[in-house]
């Protein structure tokens, strides 16, 4: 029994340990994420994303900066015969390039990264979600425009994979003209 529970806290440790070495942008400047983004790819380990991958397609996410330095995301997906709009904010912590937000749809705990990004040409971000018995890793390649070179592509990819997402679960979002107006 002892050797169970010190394997499980082992096991604990590691995993911990793996998500608390996931990197932010070096020198992050809020002022040069805002703008619109393109989605491009997507990851996660979350069951309703693996079940739901078949119909998603891109969607736009346009970001703002509030005067009290918080991050308004407001994101347009495709839904149906409609636009459905998401919107959350992201609130600072100590790093740079890290932000907290609950979701007000679910009241889930977000954390989330500004792994990498070059503010005019891609972003890729990590969003760690904190569910009442788990904890859900979701992957996002944004760009400026539709498309993106083929090596941003594959970084997303070397990227999820490292976070432990399955390759299955690593898309390419089929690109739409629906509900993509400019900023």
């Amino acid at each position: 029994m002892q050797v169970a529970a010190l394997s499980l806290g082992m096991v604990f440790l590691c995993c911990l340990q793996a998500y608390a070495e996931v990197p932010v942008q070096p020198d992050f400047q809020d002022d040069k994420i805002v703008g619109q983004w393109f989605s491009i790819g997507t990851a996660s380990n979350s069951k309703w994303f693996l079940d739901k991958s078949f119909s998603l397609t891109a969607h736009t996410a346009v970001i703002n900066q509030n005067a009290d330095g918080t991050l308004e995301v407001n994101s347009t997906y495709p839904s149906a015969d409609q636009c459905e709009t998401r919107s959350m904010t992201l609130i600072k912590t100590e790093q740079p390039g890290r932000f907290r937000a609950t979701s007000p749809r679910w009241v889930n705990e977000h954390d989330f990264r500004f792994v990498s990004t070059n503010y005019d040409e891609y972003a890729l971000v990590y969003d760690r979600e904190a569910k009442a018995t788990d904890f859900l890793t979701m992957v996002t390649l944004y760009g400026r425009s539709k498309n993106l070179r083929p090596e941003l592509q594959e970084k997303f990819k070397i990227f999820s994979l490292d976070q432990g997402l399955p390759q299955s679960s690593i898309i390419t979002l089929p690109q739409t003209d629906k509900c993509m107006t400019d900023a």
